[in-house]
């Protein structure tokens, strides 16, 4: 029987995936044992933040692209000043690059904090939302809801607010924290980790599928440091790849099903994100985070797409500390409000950050007088879409003697760890009129 039911027809599409970022479609068409077809269809409309970008002066760019995302707002706000800076000649303090790379830690947490217990784990408990563990799991519930509120609260300081920074500008950051503001930041950041270590204890009891293809991954590198803000493009697959090669290394394309643009390597499909990262720099994790890494089992490197789910606590864990070390610096200096960097020159400029899901690409040209005149965003979601795609049809064929119904779960457990921000990934298609 089991083998008749691997040798089945399937066909499976699940309108508007639930529990992620964003509307997006799947596909699955199973012939005969195989997988013919499988689509990862973004369905939200364009919204062309690239073209909304020409013509507007270099200091209102951050403000504008930190909209493209809510969640992610301080990423698209620091790729986008890095790429005015690189145009424009400017130069930051290292007060101002400590600053941003504290409120990226803020975001990284509540981002990854966000998909592991409101959007995975409610998997692992047959649930359908994070609404029903507040009373089956209410000490998990509360775990993610707190660690979340943190997190905030660093972007609050920092940035000027939750989401959607005003306090980061082109040439530096127009405001700084009180010491104050930062040691209470330090005493909560402190408590932070008891709340990890439940998530851990709660996911080696409650694991995720496994499912193992190899793959390449691609993420910010840096001697010394888990790069997320500085470092250079690195790939597994070891060839040469660098900020001002990207476009080159990297290209984008559309297809006729999504609105969101896909991107491969010269090897094809690439992954983005938490386990990318991970992979590529394990060496440079903080202390408690390879603890965690070792507690959580994971073999580095890692082929497991579901593992993200686990990469990512473990980054929360190395975040928490890297914030906590960054506020140590800044306490010991003397802050005072400094005026922002002057443009020194205008051209073409490229800013490249890690987002909380992967490598985030922000290219701007600039003209003598301070207007963008062209703008080129790669989002991390959209060059995960054909690692996504390709798991879907190496997965299924492997859970295929199982209910149609478990296999629609699976499905949707699968996408579902690469943690897609949809709505990030809608800016710009190819249009053809007939």
């Amino acid at each position: 029987m089991a083998l008749d039911m691997k040798r089945r027809d399937l066909n499976i599409r699940i309108e508007e995936l639930t529990r992620v970022e964003g509307h997006g479609n799947v596909v699955v068409d199973v012939s005969r044992g195989r997988v013919k077809e499988a689509r990862f269809e973004v369905v939200e409309s364009p919204r062309f933040f690239e073209v909304m970008l020409r013509g507007r002066r270099y200091d209102e760019a951050q403000h504008i692209m930190s909209r493209i995302c809510g969640i992610c707002a301080v990423s698209h706000t620091s790729a986008s000043l890095k790429a005015i800076e690189s145009a424009m000649g400017m130069s930051i303090s290292r007060r101002s690059t400590l600053l941003r790379k504290l409120a990226m830690c803020g975001e990284m947490i509540q981002s990854h904090i966000l998909h592991i217990h409101f959007l995975a784990i409610p998997d692992l408990v047959n649930a359908g939302s994070i609404i029903p563990l507040i009373k089956t799991h209410p000490e998990i519930a509360r775990a993610g809801l707190h660690v979340k509120k943190i997190a905030n609260d660093i972007c609050r300081v920092v940035a000027g607010r939750h989401i959607h920074p005003i306090s980061l500008f082109p040439g530096g950051v127009v405001h700084t924290p009180e010491k104050d503001e930062l040691r209470n930041l330090k005493r909560h950041l402190q408590g932070l980790f008891e709340h990890l270590d439940l998530t851990v204890e709660f996911l080696l009891d409650h694991p995720f599928p496994s499912y193992t293809r190899p793959r390449e991954f691609i993420s910010l590198k840096m001697r010394g440091e888990y790069g997320i803000y500085n470092g250079e493009p690195f790939s597994s697959m070891g060839y040469p790849l660098n900020t001002t090669t990207y476009t080159k290394r990297i290209k984008e394309f559309v297809v006729p099903y999504s609105t969101a643009k896909k991107a491969r390597s010269k090897a094809g499909g690439f992954m983005v994100g938490a386990l990318a990262r991970l992979n590529n720099n394990v060496r440079n994790l903080r202390a408690r985070a390879k603890k965690a890494l070792s507690r959580l089992k994971i073999k580095i490197p890692s082929y497991n797409p579901f593992m993200n789910n686990h990469a990512q606590l473990v980054e929360c864990f190395h975040f928490t500390e890297e914030a906590l070390c960054i506020i140590d610096t800044l306490l010991d200096m003397e802050l005072k409000d400094e005026p922002p960097a002057k443009p020194r020159g205008y051209g073409r400029g490229i800013g490249i950050v890690e987002a909380p899901r992967g490598i985030l690409y922000h290219e701007y040209r600039i003209n003598r007088d301070g207007i963008i005149e062209d703008v080129n965003c790669i989002i991390p979601t959209a060059q995960n879409q054909i690692p996504i795609e390709e798991d879907l049809r190496g997965f299924v064929e492997t859970i295929l003697d199982r209910p149609r119904e478990e296999v629609r779960w699976l499905i949707e457990v699968l996408v579902r760890a690469y943690d897609p921000c949809i709505s990030c990934s809608t800016h710009m298609m190819d249009v053809t009129f007939v």
